[in-house]
């Protein structure tokens, strides 16, 4: 076990080199002659006060939504459970729009679009668990009615647009899901919550485990199985809530990350909750160097001065793929 999480921490330094060079302006060359202590002022500010926090918020990101993922998951006991198709990031990303429609953004504290983040999460969440009803059980039924839970709150959003349409440029972040412009406020804000709901996550992973084997076992265990279960939502809640006041509405990333990590770590979530936090962090930093290197190749093809491919679209296309592979195993096999 120690040796899979060598060779994924291996993984995600190699995503986060891969990351500080694959931006426009400098060559890998002078990338690392900055971090040798060489460079210009120029080159220093560029390396020092744009990429790299651009990176630590793609790994705090990713990580927060890999833990959210599977605690959703394993709470709900369910493989489609993610926070994309549970209605929590379109809750999410309808609070901070309204947020910045409010004006909210502009404060000198940041975190009321963390707040007005959770808000909404949580608001998406309770609609879903409101809407299946009985049929939260069946994995496929869930997904459908998060799908359409999604579909409304994504209507909802679209209707702030429509109110105050001169809005669109300041939101347009977390409707698509990107890394662009990240600096160490970004960071600063990012960290500290990522930190304290994840040791929270942590602590619930031997609750979450006899969730996951079902409530009859867990009620038989002596667990509340509603106190630990609204626990358990609540911190993967807050965790996209987080992550979504970073970076937007990264897709399926809580949903392709929970079953990479089972596949790599196994159902003990004492290890697996820090695995799924580090491949998420691999899986967002991976994608947003991608995404980076396919911006410049595409800017050249097409003679663009300045195109800009979002981590979001690369993370929607990988998971939307994943669900389709999930959703056709899904009836086949016990969660």
């Amino acid at each position: 076990m120690s040796r899979r999480f060598a060779v994924l921490v291996a993984l995600t330094v190699v995503c986060a080199g891969a990351e500080l060079v694959a931006g426009r302006a400098m060559s890998p060359a002078v990338v690392w002659d900055v971090l040798g202590g060489g460079g210009d002022t120029t080159e220093r500010h560029i390396l020092l006060q744009l990429r790299l926090p651009r990176l630590l918020v793609a790994l705090g990101a990713g990580a927060c939504l890999g833990v959210a993922g599977l605690v959703l998951q394993s709470a709900l006991r369910n493989p489609l459970a993610g926070p994309e198709v549970t209605g929590v990031t379109p809750g999410a990303v309808l609070g901070a729009v309204v947020a910045t429609s409010l004006g909210l953004a502009g404060w000198e504290s940041p975190l009321a679009v963390v707040v007005a983040a959770c808000v909404g999460g949580c608001a998406g969440a309770a609609l879903l668990w409101l809407l299946a009803g009985r049929g939260r059980g069946d994995p496929a039924q869930t997904a459908v009615h998060g799908v359409l839970v999604s579909a409304v709150l994504g209507g909802l959003t679209a209707m702030v647009l429509l109110v105050d349409p001169g809005e669109l440029g300041s939101v347009v972040q977390w409707l698509v899901g990107t890394t662009e412009g990240r600096v160490w406020q970004h960071w600063h804000l990012l960290w500290p919550w990522a930190l304290a709901w994840g040791v929270a996550a942590w602590l619930l992973t031997g609750p979450l485990t006899l969730l996951r084997c079902g409530d009859e076992l867990a009620l038989a265990a002596g667990l509340s199985v509603r106190r630990a279960r609204t626990l358990a939502l609540l911190c993967a809640v807050a965790l996209t809530a987080g992550a979504v006041a970073a970076v937007g509405a990264l897709g399926f990333v809580g949903l392709l990350v929970p079953h990479l990590a089972v596949a790599v770590f196994g159902a003990d979530l004492r290890v697996t909750l820090p695995g799924a936090a580090l491949v998420g962090a691999a899986v967002v930093c991976g994608a947003d160097a991608t995404a980076q290197l396919s911006s410049r190749l595409l800017a050249a093809a097409l003679d663009s001065g300045r195109l800009t491919l979002p981590v979001g679209v690369l993370t929607a296309c990988l998971g939307a793929a994943l669900l389709l592979v999930v959703v056709r195993r899904a009836p086949s096999r016990t969660f």
